[in-house]
Order: C-alpha cells, then structure tokens, then sequence
C-alpha cells in the first residue's frame, strides 16, 4: 500500500538533518534542517560567501559533513556504503556554474560522456539520445560545434543536456543563471521549469538573482552569514511579502529588479 492510500506522509526526495559544514574550525553553517518534495524547485539562497554551494557539494557528496545527516527517499547517503553512494550520485544531473563543458570535445561528445561511463548502450543508440537531449534543450542541428563556438547561454543549455543524459531524477544547478543577460536568464529558467513539468525530476538551485528565484522556486532556504544557520524557508515570493527578518526581506525586496516583479 502507497504512502499517500494509507495516510502515511510522504517521504522527502531529499532530507537534510542538523547539518553541520565547516573547513577545519571554520564553521559554515550548522543546525541546517530541511526538506525538498519529489518534483519541486528548491532555492538554496543567501549572500555571496554564505555557504549556498558548499552545501550543493554535500548535497552531491563531494564534500563530507562535519554533523548531521542527508537522506534520498529516506536512505542516508552519509552512512551509505560506497557503491550504494555511488548509485545514488547516479541518479543526479549537475550542472556546474560555469557549465564545465571540455572545450575540446564538440557538444556532442560532451554529453556522450556520461552514457560511455555509466551505461552499456551501443554507439548508434548513444548517438540517439545524445540528439534527443541537445533537442531538448534547443540545440538540435549544434552537435559538432563545440563550446567556444557557441555563446554563453547556448553553453548553459549544452551543460544541461549533459546533466540530463542519464535521465536523473534529481538535478542540482549552481547559480544557473551567473553571467548571463536578462533575456536569456530568462529563457534559461523557463527551460528548468519545461524540464521540471515534463520529466518530474526534483531541481535544487543555488542562486542569488531575484527574477529567477521568483520565476521558478516552489521553496526557498535562506543562509545567514552571522548566525551560520538558515533563518528562512518558504515560498520565495510569501517569504517577500511575509518575511520579519529585516535581513531576508533586504534580500528579496533589493534593487529595481525586485520592485519590477509583481
């Protein structure tokens, strides 16, 4: 019997426990509890230097917690044995800030990476799906350029196909919109949101740019800088128009691009 017919709660895609990240002595953040729900958009937001992707680097288990607990569908990944680790990280896309693509290989070979290391297709098929995803993203006809022939936004979506090539069902953006113009942020967060409705994947975001926390985050934890902990979490937009922390209503209400979101 589903946890829904039986009334149970649903378990979180992701469940993060008194979460402690530090370098050495150098406390990050602490006591970060939350939860993210399958097929969700979740913002991780703050201040530069708050700690937003050093918690995406736990969160993917490049990085180790100092205390606390991370839990996919109810399964620690931190007490995990390696290969059930490694399992999991299967199931993630990650799409870097700077896209990380290898400037040397076309685009093409960029998103075959993954499918040559983690599946056994054969070439023909691989070629197949590598098209699909460039088509996905808007790429169709781009599978020989390769990165510096393209522009910055073109990259990002190259990057995303890539995050998408083993069909994940959890995938985590860092700061996806970064160096990007207004129109193609845009363009960019309306693609995360075709992708979220049509696959169902869970999507994390680190991200500090105001129109696309707006325009696509269902949820949204705030890192504060002094007191090293989350000290909000909420629907972006009632945590605006609600929020009694003078600092997280600073942040979310900043700038004209704040006052031009209605």
């Amino acid at each position: 019997m589903s946890s829904a017919s039986s009334g149970a709660p649903e378990v979180p895609r992701i469940a993060v426990t008194d979460l402690t990240m530090a370098y050495g002595s150098d406390v990050i953040q602490r006591d970060t509890t939350f939860d993210v729900r399958r097929g969700e958009i979740f913002i991780i937001m703050g201040p530069s230097g708050c700690g937003k992707s050093t918690l995406l680097r736990h969160l993917i288990g490049l990085i180790s917690p100092t205390k606390g607990d991370i839990r996919y569908d109810g399964v620690s990944f931190i007490t995990a044995e390696p290969e059930e680790r490694k399992n999991t990280q299967r199931r993630f896309g990650i799409l870097y800030q700077k896209g990380a693509l290898w400037t040397t290989m076309t685009l093409a070979e960029n998103v075959t990476l993954p499918l040559k290391e983690f599946t056994d297709l054969p070439p023909a098929q691989i070629r197949e799906v590598v098209s699909l995803k460039l088509a996905l993203v808007g790429l169709a006809g781009f599978e020989e350029f390769y990165p510096s022939e393209i522009s910055g936004g073109m990259q990002k979506r190259a990057a995303l196909a890539r995050a998408m090539a083993l069909d994940p069902d959890i995938l985590f953006f860092d700061e996806p919109s970064a160096g990007l113009d207004p129109v193609t942020s845009r363009r960019l967060d309306d693609l995360i949101l075709e992708i979220r409705d049509s696959l169902g994947a869970t999507i994390v975001v680190v991200s500090h740019e105001l129109p696309s926390i707006f325009a696509i985050g269902d949820t949204a934890l705030y890192l504060d800088m002094e007191t090293k902990t989350p000290i909000a979490q909420g629907n972006p937009r009632t945590l605006r128009d609600t929020a009694t922390d003078p600092k997280v209503h600073a942040f979310l209400t900043r700038g004209e691009l704040a006052a031009a979101v209605t």
